[in-house]
């Protein structure tokens, strides 16, 4: 999307753009599909450790710190309810060895029905106290001779709980020995779930970082394609800075969301699947009584995400607009000095934070409000529980381990919907940076390559601007309906006033631009069917701002070409003169010359940049006031340089220096778009015409 001054808006895609959002982040996920089932797989075992801690917990309470049993009187039941508690309960029950009492779990008793019960243990058939089964033990026995105490069919005897509880601690701890160890191995298959669980959540940290690692550096690579290919008038219109947030900012957030969003959300799901399918398992009553609450949850979780979406646009299109200005203001510090222009820089970007701030701040209000209505549901769900299952437990309906559990499943239920909230914090951030991300990848700006590629067999550097008219705005046009021939060899200058379109014909004839009419031909061939690479190779360009990368002298001449051998780099240097002051420095050619080329002069850095112009040999050399700011002296070695080249070169030149446009074979004068006059120097003095004002002005 394209806002009213040629920038990209931030933030103002729909539904309809979230889907090419998932298709196009899924497009960069396949290649590491494998990865991803694996880091899934890891998530789900380490789910099935979490769900399976609170139900340690109760097996513990229920079966070995409480192993109650009731006594049932089986000749005072009724057939029918003999048949409901043999029908529900069936190996689960204990017979005695006289065959007149059955003996029920405490555990087992509440999957009784609760009339049932209730009728039994007020008809006294189903006793109110609870007994504890001792395991067959030696003669000496201290409950051989308990009264009140039955025998069991395997040895083992049932005895009231009261009395247990009454013994010594050290004889308690004899005679509830099988406890200690069911409460000794329960402990240790915690502990080994819990070791378990470490291994997996470092795996799984592991390569959810791996992922998201490799799918940023295929994103970052994708970007920095796609910038290079654009067309200069992009970025006429797009920040540098906007452009770094790109790279670095969005793509940062987008690798929070893989590895902290993208499979633990799947783990909260499966958490919270779990959870609800083991409460509905242990008490399905009392479970829908704590589902109640999820409507009132759900509609919290989809009003916050809501607020919260709108809030993380603005804030990320704030951060992009105050990266813009700081890159702005840090590569223009010369000329902020300069002026002494600071204090109103200073409120400048003032404004433009306090903007960061009070949209850092909204989207923070929102999650502040989230967070503790979230905890309060949380509270009221646990209190709700302790009401409600505690009365279940009073009354024999619910045991005190899955009440226990019940607790504990509730705070873990809560964890992932709070986890889910912050991760949607991650993730509106991370896909603010998306939609921002692949608007960019979507966006269509570039020169396009040929779909049938011309070039001559042999290259002579014949150029021929063909009733050209060009425009940066179509309703303003630079050139209008321009013609001129270069032919192979010669050597042309172009002068004219500011604004007369020479530079216009230099991005032309370089293809950083297409005509809207005419043609641009070079050897006869249209510049739109030349293949990009081979275009570019054989035109050289040297323009009046030399950009200098840091890194070597060899390397700002090569630019990485590994075509371009030792043989072409001293060819390059000779022809430009430049090897004079490169035999002056420290290291030579492999001196690091800084950012910007900041500690050369700048005539040394017009001469490095004559250099990497002609480090590839090029047929058409074009001058773009290249000696307006050299001293005269290394104007002298340019000039030099330049005789020599013209000889085998056709040579375009842009220049104000009548010394350089003397020497021209021919001059074109350029004046609001249009070429005016033409001629040798001696020829257009004569006219006294557009270009003798010129060089009088010059003059005076």
């Amino acid at each position: 999307m394209i806002g009213e001054y040629g920038y990209m808006e931030e933030g103002k895609l729909g539904k309809p753009y979230d889907l090419r959002l998932l298709r196009r982040l899924t497009r960069y996920a396949y290649p590491y599909r494998k990865v991803i089932l694996l880091a899934l797989a890891l998530t789900m075992l380490i789910t099935l450790m979490d769900l399976s801690l609170p139900y340690l917990s109760k097996v513990a309470i229920d079966r070995y710190i409480l192993a109650t049993w009731y006594r049932v009187t089986l000749g005072s039941l009724e057939q029918s309810a003999k048949e409901e508690i043999r029908n529900t309960l069936g190996h689960a029950l204990e017979q005695s060895e006289d065959g007149l009492y059955v003996f029920i779990s405490h555990e087992e008793l509440k999957k009784l029905d609760p009339v049932l019960v209730h009728t039994l243990k007020s008809t006294g058939i189903l006793s109110g106290k609870g007994y504890y089964r001792v395991p067959p033990s030696p003669e000496d026995s201290p409950f051989k001779e308990e009264r009140e105490a039955s025998s069991l069919q395997d040895g083992s005897r049932m005895v009231l709980f009261e009395k247990v509880n009454a013994m010594k601690p050290n004889e308690i701890l004899k005679v509830r020995a099988k406890d200690m160890e069911g409460l000794a191995l329960i402990g240790l298959v915690l502990l080994v779930f819990l070791i378990i669980s470490f291994g997996l959540s470092y795996g799984e940290a592991y390569v959810l970082e791996l992922i998201g690692q490799k799918i940023m550096q295929d994103i970052r690579l994708d970007l920095f394609e796609k910038m290079q290919s654009q067309a200069l008038s992009f970025f006429d219109r797009h920040p540098v800075g906007r452009l770094v947030t790109r790279v670095t900012n969005d793509v940062e957030n987008l690798n929070e969301m893989f590895k902290s969003v993208t499979i633990t959300v799947f783990k909260d799901l499966f958490i919270l699947t779990g959870i609800l399918a083991v409460l509905l398992y242990l008490n399905w009553k009392l479970a829908l009584v704590c589902f109640a609450l999820l409507p009132f949850i759900f509609g919290l979780t989809l009003l916050f995400s809501s607020l919260a979406r709108q809030a993380f646009r603005e804030l990320r299109a704030k951060v992009a607009k105050l990266n813009a200005f700081l890159q702005e203001r840090i590569t223009g510090m010369r000329i902020v000095q300069l002026f002494a222009t600071e204090e109103f820089q200073r409120k400048t970007f003032a404004r433009i934070n306090h903007e960061n701030y009070v949209a850092g701040m909204k989207q923070i209000r929102i999650f502040a409000v989230f967070m503790p209505v979230m905890d309060l549901f949380m509270s009221f769900a646990v209190a709700l529980l302790i009401w409600h299952g505690g009365g279940k437990v009073i009354g024999e309906q619910l045991s005190l381990g899955s009440l226990v559990a019940f607790l504990s499943y509730i705070q873990m239920f809560f964890r992932p919907i709070r986890d889910i909230a912050e991760k949607y914090n991650i993730m509106q951030s991370a896909m603010a940076s998306t939609e921002r991300i692949v608007e960019f990848l979507d966006h269509q700006e570039e020169i396009p390559e040929p779909e049938h590629p011309e070039k001559p067999e042999r290259v002579q550097g014949h150029l021929w601007f063909e009733q050209v008219t060009f425009g940066y705005r179509k309703e303003v046009p630079v050139l209008k309906d321009v013609s001129f021939e270069v032919r192979p060899g010669e050597m042309v200058a172009i002068v004219g006033a500011t604004g007369a379109g020479k530079t216009t014909v230099v991005n032309l004839i370089e293809r950083f631009y297409d005509p809207l009419q005419g043609r641009v031909l070079l050897d006869g061939v249209d510049l739109r069917q030349w293949p990009k690479k081979d275009l570019q190779r054989h035109i050289g360009l040297v323009m009046q701002d030399v950009f200098i990368f840091s890194g070597s002298l060899a390397g700002n001449i090569l630019l990485g070409d590994d075509q371009l051998g030792s043989e072409a780099l001293e060819r390059a240097i000779t022809q430009a003169n430049a090897r004079s002051f490169i035999q002056k420095l420290p290291k030579g050619m492999e001196q690091d010359i800084g950012e910007e080329g900041s500690n050369l002069s700048a005539g040394e850095r017009q001469l490095l940049s004559f250099a990497r112009a002609l480090a590839h040999d090029p047929k058409v050399l074009i001058l773009d006031e290249a000696t307006s700011s050299v001293d005269p002296e290394t104007e002298r070695l340019i000039q030099e340089a330049i005789l020599n080249m013209t000889r085998k070169r056709t040579t375009l030149v842009i220049a104000h220096r009548l010394s350089t446009i003397r020497r021209a074979d021919r001059i074109l004068v350029m004046h609001q778009g249009k070429i005016r006059e033409q001629g040798t120097h001696e020829e257009l003095m004569a006219l006294k015409g557009v270009y003798y004002k010129l060089n009088r002005f010059r003059e005076s």
